[in-house]
């Protein structure tokens, strides 16, 4: 890990990065009521039943990335209407991650969320999570600053290049879905998988764009402000 002691800039994903088994939130617990919140918008507005519905939403979000980028090619559907409906969960359940939070603040590192959700979203999990006001909205890339192009495209991570004003080289890239990373190793990021059992995060895990594995989060940037203080 010598070589990430002179970077300069963390890059986080949020859903299953920033929350996950690491601090007892599995993905479920959040993205499942997504999703089901998905699956009913998808039904009540393209008038089909709630297994139709499912499928469809599956199908565009393997072939898309998101299930709404699909959405949005083949039924004109209002990003911004669609992204309102499905955010709307209960995270009563979260509570703040001191330990999280903690070595956010310690490391010294300029921090940033990209995301294929929405800033609403990002804040209202940062906030249950305790750690929004280290970042903020001026520090999150989402889907709407991406032009609602989703990663691991291109052309949307040299967007939020653009707007964080980062250097690739010199930043630590975490994601939960490994095949995002593609793009970010290309670039020149050192890229961090966190471990997970889910089907698309585990897709292409075994690439080489993935320079670290790890299994949690917190101690992992623990590790890094170790090495940093060296």
């Amino acid at each position: 890990m010598k070589n990430l002691k002179k970077m300069k800039y963390l890059l986080l994903d949020l859903d299953g990065c920033v929350y996950g088994k690491h601090n007892n939130y599995p993905l479920e617990q959040v993205f499942g009521q997504v999703s089901k919140r998905m699956t009913k918008f998808i039904s009540e507005r393209l008038k089909i039943n709630m297994q139709e519905a499912k499928e469809l939403q599956k199908n565009y979000f393997y072939k898309y990335n998101t299930s709404l980028n699909g959405l949005m090619i083949h039924h004109d559907i209002p990003p911004e209407e669609f992204l309102s409906y499905v955010h709307a969960i209960d995270l009563t359940f979260m509570k703040e991650d001191k330990v999280m939070r903690n070595e956010l603040e310690l490391l010294n590192m300029n921090k940033f969320i990209f995301t294929n959700g929405s800033a609403k979203h990002a804040e209202n999990i940062l906030t249950h999570l305790g750690i929004y006001d280290l970042f903020g909205r001026d520090k999150i890339f989402d889907i709407q600053d991406a032009g609602y192009v989703p990663k691991p495209e291109a052309k949307t991570f040299d967007l939020m290049v653009k707007k964080f004003g980062i250097n690739p080289e010199e930043t630590i890239y975490v994601e939960d879905i490994a095949k995002n990373l593609s793009i970010g190793y290309e670039r020149g990021c050192a890229t961090v998988w966190l471990i997970n059992d889910e089907h698309f995060g585990k897709i292409d895990s075994d690439k080489d764009y993935i320079s670290y594995k790890i299994e949690n989060l917190s101690l992992f940037l623990k590790e890094i402000r170790l090495l940093k203080s060296k």
